[in-house]
């Protein structure tokens, strides 16, 4: 990757999320302290616990993108397949890494737990692959390339980006500013256009949602050019003004 500007994709495993069992809640989190680096995150999959499918999505995205983190499948049972759909897209031989294995051993002796065959699983990673802390379980992801490796359990996969987080190559942070436009996203439609077309480095959004007194829209700005966006605001302000003006004089409630 060659690009001045970071980008990602997240990589979300398993059976359980498209069966709406689980409700996820990392895409969110990765995304935010993505935004906060300066890294674009482009492109999010749902993929399930299958091997093919998980080692087309992921070399699919790890050749597009600067970084791709997924979540899932790297825990004790059958179905948590993902280090050796990693190791097969990597083209890359799998065992148990002995630094994994050590910090296991540590903490079943730690906690009373039996170092069972299936709790070692998650030792298995593919040869070359350096850890990702774990505070919370113990249990290591890994970094492979440009692929980042982590639990799909909420608490785990947050403290682990933690570690993540000090190993990407951080970009120029987007700013953003929110217009709040007392009408609906069809009155600004085509005057926002315009704006878009006079400021073409500033990226602008119009969210809807259910005022107390009626229809409103959240008019969102993007940049990374300050200037731009700051020019960009204000001809938002105005044309938010003069059409909120507009709308009284014909009676909008």
């Amino acid at each position: 990757m060659t690009e001045t500007q970071p980008t990602a994709a997240v990589l979300l495993i398993g059976d359980e999320i498209l069966s709406g069992r689980t409700k996820d809640k990392n895409l969110g989190f990765i995304a935010d302290m993505l935004t906060a680096l300066g890294i674009d995150l482009k492109e999010a999959r749902v993929v399930a616990d299958r091997e093919d499918d998980i080692v087309a999505a992921l070399n699919a995205l790890r050749h597009r993108y600067s970084y791709v983190f997924t979540t899932g499948g790297i825990g004790p049972t059958h179905d948590d397949i993902t280090a050796d759909a990693v190791a097969k897209a990597f083209g890359l031989p799998i065992g148990h890494d002995p630094r994994a294995v050590q910090i296991l051993m540590d903490y079943f002796r730690e906690t009373g737990r039996e170092a069972n065959e299936a709790r070692l699983r998650m030792a298995r990673m593919p040869e070359g692959a350096s850890l990702i802390d774990n505070p919370v379980s113990r249990a290591p992801g890994f970094q492979i390339g440009n692929v980042f490796v982590m639990a799909g359990v909420p608490k785990i996969m947050n403290a682990m980006m933690e570690d993540v987080a000090r190993r990407l190559t951080p970009g120029v942070p987007m700013r953003s500013r929110t217009v709040e436009f007392r009408g609906g996203e069809g009155d600004a439609a085509k005057p926002l256009g315009e704006i878009q077309k006079a400021f073409p480095g500033v990226v602008i959004g119009s969210y809807p949602f259910q005022a107390p007194d009626g229809f409103a829209t959240n008019l969102v700005l993007r940049s990374r050019d300050e200037a731009a966006l700051a020019e960009a605001y204000a001809a938002v302000c105005r044309m938010a003004g003069d059409l909120t003006r507009e709308g009284k004089a014909r009676g909008w409630s």
